[in-house]
């Protein structure tokens, strides 16, 4: 499971779909729906938080907007009709951990997508998210590059 914390517009088509599959995937771990993935680490932001299901609603409708920009038809119904209205901390150094993540799945997977993106290092945030200065977040399950 991958919730990215960097915006939806550097995800090429397989991020992408795979984002909104793990997003309604990590709604129903928030509703108590499945007994799978509950101590996933990408979970750890959402997580205990008393308006976790807006939230994660609030963060699979951007990605919906995004699909939606480039002619996906994700079903909006899957999600609910109320959103948080308040942003989640997340750190620079935790951006800067994903864009080079996604870099490297798409320097072997998508060479148009990679080429638009080699040279953004400091991403964009998904919308939801607020930026502070940090490291890696703790949560996150460091790979080496």
């Amino acid at each position: 499971m991958r919730l990215w914390c960097i915006h939806p517009c550097y995800l090429d088509t397989i991020g992408l779909v795979a984002c909104w599959r793990e997003g309604l995937l990590a709604r129903k771990v928030l509703c108590g729906e499945t007994k799978g993935y509950r101590n996933h680490p990408q979970l750890e932001r959402f997580k205990g938080q008393a308006d976790s299901v807006r939230l994660i609603d609030s963060y699979l409708l951007a990605i919906y907007e995004e699909a939606t920009k480039r002619g996906f038809a994700f079903n909006r119904e899957k999600i609910g009709p109320i959103f948080a209205d308040r942003e989640i901390i997340v750190t620079d150094g935790q951006l800067e951990y994903e864009i080079g993540h996604l870099k490297d799945k798409l320097e072997k997977r998508d060479k148009e997508q990679y080429e638009r993106i080699v040279k953004v290092n400091a991403p964009l945030p998904h919308p939801i998210f607020r930026v502070v200065s940090g490291n890696v977040e703790s949560w996150e399950r460091v790979r080496q590059r």
